[in-house]
């Protein structure tokens, strides 16, 4: 699969099953998580996971695979960049 630049990339699929566990595929990073939130990044996007007694089973980011156990209240997308600016404005707002 390659994305509108010509750059290869994996296909990202997201498997949910009775809200309970999500197989993800297509992931880059996992750049946080706790028992409430999972914060991930996508060859889609930024994927955020919101709910409760979340754990990660599996993590393979050479295959760029997940897999998530736990109640699971919503999934949220967001651009690759928007995280990535909140965070510099924010810092940039503290030290002016």
């Amino acid at each position: 699969m390659e994305d509108i630049n010509g750059n290869k990339q994996r296909a990202h699929k997201l498997m949910l099953t009775n809200r309970r566990t999500c197989m993800l595929g297509g992931v880059s990073d996992v750049l946080s998580f706790d028992l409430n939130e999972i914060l991930l990044e996508t060859d889609q996007g930024m994927l955020m996971i919101r709910g409760s007694d979340l754990h990660v089973n599996r993590l393979t980011l050479e295959k760029g695979e997940v897999d998530i156990e736990g109640k699971i209240d919503s999934l949220t997308y967001s651009e690759v960049n928007t995280y990535g600016n909140k965070a510099e404005s924010l810092f940039g707002k503290l030290f002016k």
